[in-house]
């Protein structure tokens, strides 16, 4: 993987927007902003895809921080025209609202796998789309086994934690008895640029099924 690379992981934004913090933050780490190039989780929900890149581009537009240009790559698109967006992107942003190992499969039938993993351009993703940016990844819509995600920090991140939510608490410690979680609440981020980590809001990490506070020490890249 490329050390330089700048990442972000989020777990999610239910109000569809970002916080204040985090688009201060997303303005500082992209100066240039000609395009960026969003990948679905939900690779033939064309409809979906449409709207949501539409109004995830929308959030970066609230605060003045909006692309030139952006697409959805999603099963419609030919692999040489995601290829070559994807040279040309500044910015990634995985989405989520779908299945892990349906995203991460769509960008290896696109050949921009590798793009996305090694290229310059800064990677951000949220839901499914920031589990598939760890070293690991348990899908928790999927229930498929572990598989190695694109490994910009060497973590299992989990989002959406809410303690009143058991059926994903219950995933989450689950999953805690053969590796830490990193477990993220909403309007939470993880910022990785140039070999230092910062964190937003509030995450847990979760050992054995204990829950304690993650902090970026906890971030091992």
């Amino acid at each position: 993987m490329n050390k330089n690379k700048a990442a972000a992981f989020f777990s999610g934004f239910p109000e569809r927007r970002f916080t204040k913090e985090i688009a201060e933050r997303l303005e500082k780490d992209l100066p240039v902003r000609r395009c960026i190039v969003f990948v679905t989780a939900c690779p033939v929900d064309y409809q979906r895809n449409d709207e949501d890149s539409a109004g995830m581009h929308g959030m970066f537009v609230e605060y003045g921080i909006g692309f030139e240009r952006f697409c959805v790559v999603d099963a419609r698109m030919d692999p040489a025209d995601a290829q070559k967006w994807a040279r040309e992107a500044d910015c990634f942003f995985l989405m989520g609202g779908g299945v892990c190992t349906e995203q991460m499969q769509l960008m290896k039938d696109k050949g921009i796998c590798d793009i996305v993993r090694d290229g310059p351009a800064m990677v951000l993703g949220v839901s499914a789309g920031s589990m598939n940016m760890g070293s690991v990844t348990v899908d928790f819509e999927d229930a498929t086994e572990p598989y190695e995600g694109l490994g910009f920090a060497d973590i299992t991140m989990i989002g959406h934690f809410n303690y009143n939510d058991t059926e994903r608490l219950r995933f989450m410690k689950a999953v805690s008895m053969w590796r830490p979680v990193c477990a993220m609440e909403d309007e939470s981020a993880i910022f990785i640029r140039d070999g230092k980590v910062d964190i937003i809001g509030t995450i847990h990490k979760i050992v054995k099924e204990e829950i304690g506070p993650f902090t970026k020490e906890d971030v091992r890249l």
